[in-house]
């Protein structure tokens, strides 16, 4: 199934990693909020972090707009390559406006 999200991005929040990547985490959650948002954004976390349980840094929010049904989990993950890579493969540096 296909969607589609709309996000804003608080450029002051987001941390680039050494290669001027942002490492994020995107949600969809099954309830919209007081705004009609039902799509929230945070900086990723290490498996450290969660464990601890640290506060997730919140840097944007936004929407579903479009969807063909109910989103689907992304099944295929290759082992030993981390998210940061798969997201960046085949791109020389980042084409983000800020």
């Amino acid at each position: 199934m296909a969607s589609i999200l709309t996000l804003g991005l608080n450029k002051e929040k987001l941390q680039f990693n050494e290669k001027g990547w942002a490492n994020i985490t995107v949600v969809v959650n099954d309830d919209t909020n007081q705004y009609g948002q039902n799509v929230a954004a945070t900086l990723s976390q290490t498996k450290e972090q969660r464990e601890a349980k640290e506060a997730k840094t919140y840097i944007g929010n936004g929407r579903v707009v479009w969807t063909e049904g109910s989103i689907s989990k992304a099944d295929y993950v290759e082992e030993g390559v981390t998210a940061s890579e798969q997201s960046t493969a085949g791109r020389g540096t980042p084409d983000l406006p800020f």
